[in-house]
């Protein structure tokens, strides 16, 4: 029977979307120089990682060398590749094109890439969550296993997921995939933040229409300080909510603020029709559940008046600000503090 193999590709959000317009993904550990070069096994990778990061933990040295020799010897033209942006929560799903290149002196810090073209590009709420969590380790390079036809759907070859799944990390000593504890304990907690992130962004899509997201946006502004209304439901010229914050409104600086209910990326048009209702002491304030396209996002860095929020960053107010919410909200967005290890201290 033929095979199929899915693999799953963590970049930054630096990265932004550089990755989806030059048909690629890539990797790092510069240090290590072209890594075509190192003889092709695995003890070979460990060596040189080794050599090349003499401060690594010994711990994390088999599992960097997995990560690098499958990325360099183990991808194949006609796999799959499913990279979960960070930028802009899209799940990008496309097939390698058998490639690989090495960027010397790239500015992400990730030289190693292998030629992809991408097939689909799709919100993160269009999945479920137990395919979201297959995929929602921080482990840079991975195969997905359990929710092949989930993806495979998407992009419209279902068919390949009939097939037997290719379990290439068995073909080698399966120690050199085992994770380092921290890295372990850092990748729980990574899961927790990401599914209460999918949690909160489904949560309104299902229980808010587009109207009720606008009175949402509104008292969570109020939970900020602001006095907020939301605008008649015709007329408004592109601005949902007007926020101030004088109790009457009348003192600069008054924020226009328009919500899109939308998981999806949000074009310039949009944020052009509220830059143009902009007046003296007006702010513009763009709300969406997904993410801004490139044209926005450089309107936003050319404008001192204009702010875009996405769903990343909506999330984060919401977290902040979460014990201010109306119960009303609060239960239909059911959270619960937690305490994870940070790695990153002491």
């Amino acid at each position: 029977m033929s095979q199929v193999t899915v693999w799953g590709v963590h970049m930054g959000a630096h990265v932004g979307e550089r990755p989806i317009d030059g048909g690629y993904v890539a990797i790092g550990w510069d240090a290590l120089g072209d890594i075509r070069k190192i003889a092709p096994t695995r003890d070979a990778f460990k060596e040189a990682i080794a050599k090349a990061y003499p401060d690594i933990k010994a711990g994390a040295v088999p599992g960097t060398a997995g990560t690098l020799y499958k990325f360099t010897h183990e991808f194949k033209v006609g796999d799959f590749v499913i990279y979960p942006s960070k930028s802009d929560r899209m799940i990008n799903i496309g097939r390698v094109k058998g490639q690989f290149t090495y960027a010397e002196g790239d500015a992400d810090e990730y030289p190693y890439r292998q030629a992809v073209e991408w097939l689909g590009h799709y919100p993160r709420n269009e999945f479920s969550q137990a395919a979201l969590h297959e995929i929602g380790s921080i482990i840079t390079l991975f195969q997905v296993k359990r929710n092949v036809s989930e993806f495979l759907n998407k992009i419209g070859q279902g068919a390949l997921s009939e097939m037997e799944s290719c379990d290439v990390s068995d073909q080698a000593d399966a120690s050199d995939d085992v994770a380092d504890d921290d890295l372990a304990i850092a990748d729980a907690a990574s899961l927790a933040e990401t599914s209460a992130r999918d949690f909160v962004i489904k949560a309104i899509m299902t229980n808010l229409t587009g109207h009720q997201f606008e009175d949402f946006i509104a008292h969570l502004m109020e939970c900020m300080g602001y006095t907020a209304r939301v605008t008649p439901k015709s007329g408004d010229g592109g601005v949902d909510v007007i926020a101030h914050m004088d109790p009457l409104g009348f003192q600069p600086p008054i924020v226009k603020v328009q919500c899109k209910r939308t998981t999806g990326q949000t074009s310039r048009p949009d944020v052009d029709q509220l830059l143009g209702t902009l007046g003296d002491g007006e702010y513009g304030l763009f709300i969406n559940l997904g993410s801004y396209a490139r044209g926005a996002v450089e309107l936003e860095r050319n404008r001192a008046k204009l702010r875009l929020i996405n769903g990343e960053q909506l999330v984060d107010m919401i977290f902040e600000h979460y014990a201010q919410l109306s119960p009303r909200y609060r239960s239909m967005i059911p959270l619960k503090r937690i305490f994870v290890p940070d790695l990153g201290q002491g």
